[in-house]
């Protein structure tokens, strides 16, 4: 039989948080954005449980399209950072792909494509730089782009910005960035994105002709401290089970390097999961995990298969208890602040070994 370990993805919350997410901006079409395998929670499972309600859905690059093409998704996909190689935009219309535009570079395939009635005008948006300094063109340029690619720049061309400080909502930078954008956009483009999830919550101003969801629609808060005006349910669930117990005495050490020695007399539980799961290395001593709802703490090192936890104070516990990593009772956030990480980060490296078990 195979181990217990395994990720619940909870469709039924994924259903939630996108109805959830769209009720802050009702006037909006909804990108819902799979890269990286939905951010680790299955991006055919994902985008089939919401390809009758989703606009359009979004991956960071082409290779990410294929798999929901093959699977009959025929929504329009979003490339987020645009064709890589010049031969790439000779799928847009096969694959019904919408490049985001971000260098000058790309600029000119496309609209030497549609100048030579190649392509359409549907199969692109552009992005602009507000302060994020990563990708996008520079709003300053505008005037002088939109002159020299005229079948880029028209009425209907999706013009996008990405906000660099929206999960901090005391910070008046993404109001900034969003007057910059508008004064240079409000009077030359309807059709414009500006919200991610953080911003679709908490700056109604972004929002606009499309926004992206992206982690609010797992679950998980965009925000460091869970600012979170709108109801989210958590849509992963990492799940493992005892496998060992043992009882050390004081001054005994766990795992490699002995780098927790017990103070008193302590029952250890050894959890079948570790670093080839996803579950990070770094996780220090301390971080929680519940066993059948009671907090249990790690002790020593994680190795490559295995968990140790310090359950001492935990009564009935036994060989085959179940354990949540993280997940609906304990919040995938609160483990990644213990780590030093953000839940992005848990959420999207659980590998590959971890079956998605998904449930409504």
């Amino acid at each position: 039989m195979a181990r217990y370990t395994h990720a619940s993805i909870d469709l039924g919350a994924l259903k939630h948080n996108f109805a959830a997410m769209s009720s802050c901006a009702p006037n909006s079409k909804q990108v819902v954005v799979v890269k990286a395998d939905a951010y680790g929670n299955g991006a055919l499972a994902v985008a089939n449980c919401l390809r009758d309600e989703a606009d359009m859905f979004a991956v960071a690059f082409l290779d990410e399209v294929f798999e929901l093409r093959e699977a009959g998704i025929t929504q329009p996909i979003l490339v987020l950072q645009g064709p890589h190689q010049e031969q790439e935009c000779e799928l847009s219309k096969v694959l019904n792909v919408v490049w985001m535009l971000h260098v000058e570079q790309q600029l000119n395939w496309i609209n030497k494509r549609i100048a030579n009635n190649e392509l359409d005008e549907s199969h692109h948006w552009v992005k602009f730089d507000t302060g994020m300094h990563r990708l996008g063109l520079m709003i300053e340029d505008y005037q002088q782009l939109a002159e020299a690619y005229p079948h880029i720049f028209h009425k209907n061309t999706v013009i996008a910005t990405h906000l660099a400080t929206a999960d901090e909502p005391d910070n008046n930078a993404s109001s900034i960035a969003i007057n910059k954008f508008m004064n240079v956009m409000s009077q030359r483009h309807d059709c414009l994105s500006i919200a991610n999830s953080a911003a679709n919550i908490c700056l109604p101003d972004s929002a606009k002709m499309w926004n992206r969801m992206g982690i609010s629609l797992y679950g998980s808060s965009p925000f460091e401290n869970n600012e979170v005006a709108v109801l989210l349910k958590p849509v992963m669930q990492l799940n493992s089970e005892v496998i060992a117990l043992r009882t050390i005495a004081a001054g005994e050490s766990v795992g490699y390097g002995a780098t927790w020695t017990a103070k008193q007399t302590s029952v250890i539980a050894t959890v079948a999961i570790g670093y080839a799961d996803g579950y990070p290395r770094h996780a220090p001593i301390g971080t929680p995990a519940l066993f059948e709802g009671k907090v249990g703490t790690l002790v020593g090192r994680v190795s490559m298969d295995m968990l140790t936890f310090d359950v001492t104070d935990i009564e009935n516990i036994e060989i085959g208890t179940k354990v949540e990593l993280w997940g609906k009772n304990l919040p995938i956030n609160e483990v990644a602040k213990k780590i030093g990480t953000i839940g992005y980060e848990l959420m999207t490296r659980i590998s590959k070994r971890v079956p998605r078990k998904f449930v409504e």
